[in-house]
C-alpha cells in the first residue's frame, strides 16, 4: 500500500512543481523515485518530527503541497502540538502521511501500535482523516491529496490487498462505500479491517443473516447520510476498526446514531482500552484482541442472539 502511494506521488511530484516530502529519517526506499526525478522537492529532516510539521506550515503557508511522513505515533503523538497549533489552526494544506496503523509494527512493541491516533487527529481543529484499505484506494487518495485544501491524515496499515476487480471503491473523500448490501444488520469498518469485515459477512451469510457492509475510508468529515440511510432499515450496527475503540470511528458512529435517536442495538469492536502484556505480528494480535474474521464473527452471532 506504502509503495502504491509514493509510486503515484512521485508521477504527481514530477507533473507539479510545488509538491514536496518531508520525513523524519524514515521510508528511504519508498521515496526512491521521488529523490532520483525531483531531487530539490524531497527533504529528510532527520528524526526531529516536531520540526518537519513546523517546517511544512512554513512551506505551505509559501503555496507549496507538502507531505509530511512518519511512523503514526511519532507523526502523530509526538508532534501533536505542531500539527495543532503551525498547520491546523492555520488551515493548511499539510498531508500527513502515517504509516503503521494499529498493529502493522506490533512486533516492535507498544511504543509503535498506532491505536490512539485518529482519536487524536479527529479532534484537531479543521482535519480531515482519511484511511485507505486497499492498494487501489491508496493510490486514489493520493490521486486526491494533491489539490486538497486544508490538513489532512492519511493513514495507511499494512501492505494491503487488491480491492475486488481490482477497482478503487473509494470515489471521493468524505463519501463512504458500500462495499456489500444487506438487511439485518450493518457493518461499519475502516482500514485494514474492511477485509476482515468482509469475510464476517460472508460467515453471517452462512447463519441466514444479511449483511451491509460499508467501508467509511473517510472518518472526518463522517459520512451521516450514510449512517443515518441504516436507521430506520437495521435492527444491528456495529463498527470494526484497527484502533481504540475510545475516540475513533466507533464514537464517531455512536455520536450520529445518539443524535438520531437510534433504537436498534449498537455496537463497536476495536482495541480495548486496557491492554495486555503482549507482542507479535499483527495476525497474533488481531486474534489476542479480537479483531479476526473468526472472533468478529462468534461475537457478533452472540450478540445477534444465533448462538
Amino acid at each position: 500500500m506504502r509503495k502504491a502511494f509514493y509510486e503515484k506521488m512521485a508521477d504527481i511530484a514530477a507533473a507539479n512543481r510545488d509538491v514536496y516530502f518531508l520525513t523524519a529519517n524514515l521510508g528511504y526506499k519508498f521515496f526512491d523515485e521521488i529523490r532520483q526525478n525531483s531531487p530539490e522537492q524531497f527533504l529528510d529532516v532527520g528524526v526531529a518530527e516536531q520540526n518537519m510539521i513546523g517546517l511544512a506550515a512554513g512551506m505551505a503557508l509559501c503555496g507549496k503541497s507538502v507531505y509530511c511522513y512518519s511512523i503514526i505515533p511519532f507523526l502523530t503523538l509526538r508532534a501533536c502540538e505542531q500539527v495543532r497549533v503551525d498547520v491546523c489552526y492555520h488551515n493548511l494544506p499539510v498531508k500527513l502521511v502515517g504509516m503503521g496503523a494499529g498493529f502493522t509494527y506490533g512486533q516492535e512493541g507498544f511504543t509503535h501500535f498506532g491505536i490512539e491516533d485518529m482519536a487524536v487527529m479527529r479532534a484537531m481543529p479543521n482535519m480531515t482523516i482519511v484511511v485507505p484499505d486497499t492498494i487501489e484506494n491508496a493510490v486514489r487518495v493520493a490521486e486526491l491529496s494533491e489539490n486538497f485544501k486544508g490538513p489532512l491524515y492519511i493513514r495507511l496499515g499494512r501492505a494491503g490487498v487488491h480491492g475486488v476487480g481490482n477497482k478503487a471503491t473509494l470515489k471521493s473523500i468524505g463519501k463512504a462505500s458500500m462495499i456489500r448490501e444487506g438487511k439485518d444488520c450493518l457493518l461499519i469498518a475502516i482500514g485494514n479491517m474492511v477485509s476482515v469485515a468482509q469475510q464476517v459477512s460472508e460467515s453471517l451469510a452462512v447463519y441466514g443473516i444479511s449483511t451491509r457492509v460499508l467501508n467509511m475510508h473517510t472518518l472526518k468529515p463522517l459520512d451521516g447520510m450514510a449512517l443515518l440511510e441504516s436507521v430506520k432499515t437495521h435492527k444491528f450496527i456495529f463498527t470494526l476498526e484497527e484502533h481504540s475503540i475510545q475516540g475513533g470511528l466507533g464514537s464517531a458512529v455512536a455520536e450520529v446514531l445518539a443524535e438520531a435517536g437510534y433504537r436498534g442495538k449498537f455496537q463497536r469492536l476495536g482495541i480495548p482500552e486496557k491492554l495486555d502484556q503482549v507482542i507479535g505480528d499483527a495476525d497474533y494480535l488481531w486474534e489476542h484482541y479480537g479483531l479476526s474474521a473468526g472472533k468478529v464473527t462468534r461475537r457478533l452471532l452472540k450478540i445477534i442472539g444465533k448462538v
